[in-house]
């Protein structure tokens, strides 16, 4: 009978640990990020307007080392003729020198012979004697003719007003309005020397008007910041200026699209479920509601979206209803803690992950309302501690 006892009890906690088996999977999906000032989506037109001091176009650059070209061979002859004048000085200063040379010979040589034999054969010995050293004879080299090599184009920055502007982008903006008009005005970069290394500034004023009345105006790149362990002088100057006016451009866009694009930013989440069938059959409803949905998110296409988010909050819907079956204080219970615990876990995470800062803080705080009733791993504590912080950090 004992025998038979224990047989059935195993059996049971076997099957409940069964019934309970929880696994998590991450779901990446895309959101969209709001703007920081909204602009109707009728009203999305874009004028943009740039002065700074680039006006340099690929024709300009090529014209001039034409140009130069040209020069160097209008000149060639003079630098022969200027390399055989100086040819000439050198060998008068080899003469001068050859002579110099032969004198102080003589001079050492006289008092050399003023020693004994002895004497200087031991100086000799030890390389002490005397040594008529002569000077290098120069030679002559023809300078080489000049031979034209393309520009590389890489070191310039070629240009204008009208490309600059045309690199700047809002997310679901055209321009083909001025409902938003971005004024950017960029100066030139300014170089410093400091303690053997290169900082540099580039003072840029960003001005926004929205429907003619001014949202923004602000001034960046204005402190001197590091380019380079060397001295300015050391450095590619016009390499330096590109990769920084990129950088501003970059930075411009950036700003820009912070304050008024839709910009579409990749995410995921992880979400737990129960795989058994039979009893838990909803549970897996509720997690092919969500993450298939999650999965069809397209952050540019609204009809898609809603469609998505109406199908997830069936499965949401399901998670809520799970939690009202909950019996905490039974752990034999079908719907128990453990129950409890995964869901109220996707239910934090999936408005976290959304933005949904204030659904999350709801069931955070019935999370923490039941917390007595759950049995938490290190893992678990951890996140709960991450996700609360998240939740009160960015909460508005």
């Amino acid at each position: 009978m004992k025998k038979k006892l224990l047989s059935a009890f195993l059996l049971l906690s076997i099957n409940i640990a069964f019934s309970q088996s929880i696994s998590t999977e991450m779901v990446d999906f895309q959101l969209l990020k709001q703007p920081k000032y909204l602009v109707d989506e009728n009203s999305r037109t874009l004028k943009v307007t740039v002065t700074s001091p680039y006006n340099v176009k690929t024709e300009d650059i090529i014209n001039k080392s034409k140009d130069d070209f040209q020069l160097e061979l209008k000149n060639y002859s003079s630098v022969v003729t200027k390399s055989q004048a100086d040819f000439q000085d050198k060998l008068k200063e080899y003469d001068v020198d050859v002579k110099k040379a032969n004198e102080q010979f003589e001079l050492e040589n006289a008092e050399f012979k003023k020693y004994s034999l002895l004497e200087r054969m031991a100086m000799t010995d030890q390389k002490k004697n005397p040594v008529l050293v002569l000077p290098t004879k120069p030679v002559y080299y023809k300078p080489s003719p000049p031979v034209y090599r393309e520009p590389n184009l890489n070191e310039y920055i070629i240009v204008d007003n009208n490309v600059l502007a045309s690199k700047i982008e809002i997310n679901g903006f055209t321009k083909e309005g001025s409902y938003l008009e971005v004024l950017l005005d960029i100066q030139k970069l300014n170089f410093q020397d400091n303690a053997g290394q290169t900082f540099a500034n580039q003072p840029s004023k960003l001005i926004t008007k929205m429907n003619g009345v001014e949202k923004t105006n602000n001034k960046y790149f204005e402190e001197f910041t590091f380019i380079s362990s060397s001295p300015s002088n050391n450095i590619n100057k016009p390499l330096e200026e590109k990769n920084h006016l990129d950088k501003v451009m970059k930075f411009i866009n950036q700003t820009l699209n912070d304050n008024y694009g839709f910009q579409p930013l990749a995410a995921s989440v992880k979400i737990s479920s129960v795989k058994n069938k039979g009893k838990y059959d909803d549970l897996e409803k509720a997690n092919l509601y969500v993450t298939t949905n999650l999965k069809k998110l397209q952050p540019e296409i609204t009809e898609t979206n809603t469609t998505a988010y109406l199908n997830m909050k069936k499965g949401t819907d399901i998670w809520q209803q799970t939690l009202e079956k909950i019996d905490y204080k039974d752990s034999k219970s079908d719907f128990n803690s453990k129950i409890a615990k995964f869901i109220y876990f996707n239910l934090i995470r999936l408005n976290v992950a959304l933005e949904n800062k204030k659904e999350a803080e709801k069931y955070l705080n019935q999370l923490q309302e039941n917390l007595i009733y759950m049995d938490l791993n290190y893992d678990e504590k951890t996140e709960l501690a991450s996700l609360e912080k998240s939740i009160y950090k960015t909460k508005k």
